[in-house]
Parts: C-alpha cells; structure tokens; sequence
C-alpha cells in the first residue's frame, strides 16, 4: 500500500539562520571534530548536520572503521580517528590530538550522545578547547549530584538519595515513602529505571541485587502527577528559546506495562501563562547546573496540587523523536540549527505553526514482527495529518524500549486534533509478534 503511512513522507524543512557568506569567506576555516562512537540514526542526523555546515573542516572520531558509517557523513570528513572506546576520556583525548595534527587544533569537540557529555568535557579541560566543562557536564550528568545543585539553589525536585547501602535506602523510604524510584546515577532517558510500590518489593530489589560501594542506588520519591519535557536553546549562559513536550503517558509507566502504545505531544500553546511557573523553574535549573551554550531536554512533573517539580536534565538534544516533531512543528531544519548553535553560537528562534505528535507501535509478547494491521483504517481516518511514518518491518525483533518498533507522526494547527489523532493511530494499527 503506497500511503502516507506506509512512506514516509520527506517534509522540507527550512533553517531559520540566515548567514552571513561574507564574514565565513573573509575569516578562517574552523576545525570541528565529531566523536560518533557507532553508526545510530538520531546521533548521524546531528553528525550530518555539523559535516554540511560552510566554513567548517569536519573530523571525526569513532570506534567504528569509516567503511561503516553513512556515506552522507563520510563525503563530508576531511580526517577520520578509530579509537577502541570513545567513552574512555584517555583514549578519546589521544584521539582528538592525533587527529589535531592533521587537521588543526579543534576549535569545537561536539557529540549528542549524553554518555559522551562526561569525556568530552575532560578532553575540551585537557586540550583547552572551548566548549562544556567536565565539572558541568557532569552536573547534568550525576543525577545525585544534579538534584543537590538544584536543590541548593532553591529548584523544586524529587527528594532523593544516592544509596550505598540498604539503610540509606530505607531512610528515603521513612521520609518520602512510597513508590519510589530506582534508577542509575549516570542513566538517560528511563533506561534501567524501575519502581518500588512497596516495603515488600523494596525488600525483594534489595536481597536480588543490593546497592553497595562503587555501585549505589540513586533512589527518590515517585511523583504523582503528569510528566512532560522541557527543552531549550541556550547561548552564553541565556536562554533564547523554549519548547514543551507532554507525554500519554510517562515514560516509566509505559516500561512497566508493554501493553501501552506510547504517545508524545509537542502542543502549540507554548507561551501561556500555566508554564510560566515551569518556565522559571527550569531557566534557574539551568543556571544553577551551568549551562552556557547548547540544546538542553529537561524531565519534568506537574504534581496532582498543581505545583512544579524537576525530574532530571540533560545537556543534548531530546530524544523520542522530540527533535522531528519540533521540525514538523515550525517548519524548520533544528539538526543544522543545533550544528550552528554548537559551532557558530548563533540560534534565530522560529515560531510554532502547529501543534505535532508521535504515536509509537509497540508489538505485544516475544518475537519478531509478523504483521502491522489497521493501516487502511488508519489511512482512512487520519491520513491527512500524517507528516511521516516509520513503520515496523516483517521480521524485525520487538524492542525493549518504550519506543516500540515503529512509529507515525501528525501534525496540525490545533492541538486537540493531534491528540484525538494519536489515540485514533494507537486504537486502530496494531504489531503483530510472534
């Protein structure tokens, strides 16, 4: 079936930034190095992005030979560094400096993985290369070590503790109750997060596999209420743009129950007065962790009382297919206007046109894909609004991730009608694992 659903519809996408020819011809040719550990589609967008740029002299440093990644990327790379692990701050500064002799001194070290945001800071404090600092990326990073920023400088956020022991757990316990939740201290997104509702199964978590010294639990209080995203775009320490991001429902809850067809909805009504309260607390967040210059994607509660509270920040762009539906969205190209940001410090913010979604094609049971049903349904009903689809692949595996194995995306002037169309996609296309 030739359809909206079934292709995937390239949208053109312009770029808000405007820029000056004249001024890239008459200076020098920058030198930016790239560190993309592993072909991934989300990180080679970016990649891509920063090796099209004008006036830049792309390198790249990965783990992988050069044979393997896109052809779109290596066209554009004017040296290239294998190194065996680029999450090894040694081993990826050993690189940034072997590839600096053929190229030139970096003038930019860039990655969008947030578990290289750590060794990149120590390689840019080792070779004096401008950019994120260790010590502030690792406050986005440590997520025990965030919420005490944040908490010190007076932000709401989840009570926690990074617990190395099982009384140290049971102490949060006392105090914030239950549920609460487990989670890595260095996690990313809710990847090896889970929940304990109980005395009982906190008991259980803790006899299975107990938190100790050099491998702690970072546990908080759950919180009850709504969570949704928070991303913004930063200059020297400013903040000069802003998008939200609502989840149906959080991500967490969609892990727990495989089951749920996950949905994220980037509404319209981005600047009413009912954010200005999250508005103000991630803008203070943001300078209590330090940012200077970069895309941020902040976790975010809206408790049953109504009040704001932090779940967690990252310094890189979202993830979930966030960063298309805010193409979709405004018309506009943020791959290349993140690659400016990083490398130009230059960001023209857009103006949201529509209201934008993702539904995500979660298959039930073990297996592989054996059939995607209800497509001509949903053709039928919402192919109108459909802007892309990637659906799921015969003989393609189930995912473990909340993401599934596929997903459509919609988009339209009013935001109830994105909604009302992603509960449509999710009730009449159905994975078929076996």
């Amino acid at each position: 079936m030739t359809s909206r659903l079934a292709l995937a519809r390239r949208s053109r996408l312009r770029s808000g930034y405007r820029l000056n020819r004249h001024r890239i011809v008459a200076t020098q040719m920058l030198d930016v190095q790239f560190v993309l550990p592993f072909p991934a589609p989300i990180a080679d967008r970016f990649a891509r992005a920063v090796a099209a740029l004008p006036g830049v002299r792309f390198g790249l440093i990965s783990q992988e030979p050069i044979e393997r990644l896109s052809p779109e990327i290596r066209r554009h790379v004017a040296g290239h560094w294998q190194v065996g692990s680029c999450f090894d701050p040694e081993q990826l500064a050993q690189g940034v400096a072997g590839l600096g002799k053929r190229l030139g001194r970096p003038d930019r070290l860039l990655g969008v993985l947030e578990q290289l945001q750590e060794p990149l800071g120590a390689v840019r404090d080792a070779l004096g290369i401008p950019g994120m600092s260790h010590a502030v990326a690792a406050n986005f990073r440590d997520k025990a070590r965030m919420k005490t920023v944040l908490r010190d400088a007076g932000v709401p956020c989840a009570r926690h503790a990074l617990a190395e022991d099982a009384a140290a757990v049971w102490s949060l316990a006392q105090v914030a109750g239950f549920p609460l939740v487990v989670k890595p201290p260095a996690g990313a997104g809710a990847k090896a997060t889970f929940r304990l509702d109980s005395a009982e199964q906190l008991r259980e978590a803790l006899a299975s596999d107990p938190p100790g010294r050099g491998r702690p639990w970072m546990v908080e209080e759950f919180i009850l209420g709504d969570e949704q995203s928070f991303d913004t775009v930063s200059i020297g320490g400013r903040p000069v743009w802003h998008s939200l991001t609502h989840y149906l429902p959080t991500p967490l809850e969609a892990l727990r129950q495989p089951w749920i067809q996950w949905c994220v909805v980037l509404p319209r009504e981005v600047d009413e007065p009912r954010y200005d309260d999250i508005r103000a607390a991630a803008f203070a967040s943001l300078d209590a962790l330090g940012m200077q210059t970069g895309f941020s994607h902040m976790e975010w509660f809206r408790r049953n009382d109504g009040s704001v509270a932090i779940s967690e920040v990252g310094a890189r762009p979202p993830g979930a297919q966030i960063t298309r539906l805010m193409c979709y969205a405004h018309d506009f190209d943020f791959y290349d206007s993140w690659a400016r940001l990083m490398v130009f410090e230059t960001f023209t913010p857009p103006a949201r046109k529509y209201a934008a979604g993702a539904a995500f094609l979660r298959g039930q049971g073990n297996g592989r894909v054996v059939a995607v049903h209800g497509l001509e349904r949903a053709q039928k009903e919402m192919g109108h609004l459909v802007v892309e689809s990637n659906l799921p692949k015969k003989g393609q595996p189930r995912s473990s991730s909340y993401e599934g194995e596929g997903n459509i995306i919609v988009r339209h002037p009013e935001t109830r009608v994105v909604v009302e169309a992603l509960k449509r996609l999710i009730t009449a296309v159905r994975v078929e694992v076996a």
